[in-house]
């Protein structure tokens, strides 16, 4: 917020300006604070205005952690969840759907699991390798989310990471208490988690984002931000991209939507989405990357041969 001091005759009329962006355009407020005013006065009136405006940002906008989206913004976002085509799986669907679930976002993370072997380890009774638990547990931790009734949680997360890798990790289901990281190929830190001391009052405060604004939101635009934001706060030391592809789909499911298969073969497209809402508080990409992962889903779990 800054003052601006405009003439008028022989007189000096005082403003108070705060500038916000929405979309591409930077939009003003203004707040006239009277004229002619001495320095104590206008130090006061200053700080009138300044309640009255931050009043009206809070009318206008919606603080999304980091930053704030207008109304506007919020609407631009929302209309692309109308590019999705509200879809609900028979048994036959969801068992394809699981699969290739399973698949991908385990390569994701480098396992070697071949895309041909999932449906054989999932029908084995016995997990020989950890790989193979690891297998099966996303698909169970898929399960869960199909028929969870539950809501958002601190429970719910741990939940969902100690389905994944019960068996294979000894930290599963819990919460890390060290420091993380993600590094490039070349040893180049990505990202740094939240604090270790930080992680739960960073945790809870998503989870109270979500219970005050979900209904300004339509479920797409909800389920990005949410795993954006999970993903930025990284609670736990190894499988946070499995636990936060599993909290986009809890979100959609919850909402009616369908579930999204994000595919092995845009691994880079979606990391790309990542930076954008770590360095530049940027949501829309996201958004966008899912539209055009939810047609794929669609076209790879409708139209196999019913007897795939």
């Amino acid at each position: 917020m800054f003052i601006e001091r405009r003439k008028a005759g022989r007189s000096i009329k005082y403003y108070l300006i705060h500038s916000y962006r929405e979309g591409g355009e930077v939009r003003k407020l203004r707040k006239y604070l009277g004229q002619n005013l001495a320095k104590g006065q206008l130090k006061e009136e200053q700080e009138k205005a300044k309640s009255r405006i931050l009043g009206l940002l809070e009318e206008l906008t919606t603080e999304v952690f980091l930053f704030r989206l207008t109304k506007g913004q919020i609407k631009k976002l929302n209309a692309w969840s109308s590019k999705i085509r509200i879809a609900h799986f028979d048994q036959r669907q969801w068992r394809r759907f699981t699969e290739e679930f399973v698949f991908n976002t385990n390569a994701i993370e480098g396992s070697t699991v071949q895309r041909q072997e999932v449906p054989r380890i999932l029908r084995n009774p016995v997990a020989e390798t950890a790989e193979e638990r690891e297998t099966k547990g996303v698909a169970n931790a898929v399960n869960y989310i199909k028929k969870a009734r539950e809501d958002l949680s601190i429970e719910l997360l741990m939940k969902l990471h100690e389905l994944c890798f019960k068996g294979s990790k000894g930290f599963a289901g819990q919460l890390r208490h060290v420091e993380v990281a993600v590094v490039d190929a070349q040893g180049r830190i990505l990202h740094r988690g939240v604090p270790a001391a930080q992680l739960e009052l960073a945790l809870r405060d998503m989870i109270s984002w979500y219970k005050e604004n979900k209904r300004k939101f339509r479920p797409l635009v909800l389920a990005a931000i949410l795993h954006d934001q999970f993903e930025y706060i990284h609670p736990f030391q190894d499988g946070n991209g499995r636990a936060g592809r599993l909290l986009l789909n809890f979100i959609l499911l919850r909402n009616g939507y369908p579930p999204i298969n994000i595919s092995l073969d845009d691994r880079a497209e979606y990391y790309r989405t990542l930076q954008e809402y770590e360095k530049k508080q940027n949501v829309r990409p996201t958004v966008e990357f899912l539209v055009e992962q939810y047609e794929k889903t669609l076209r790879m779990v409708t139209t196999k041969k019913k007897n795939a």
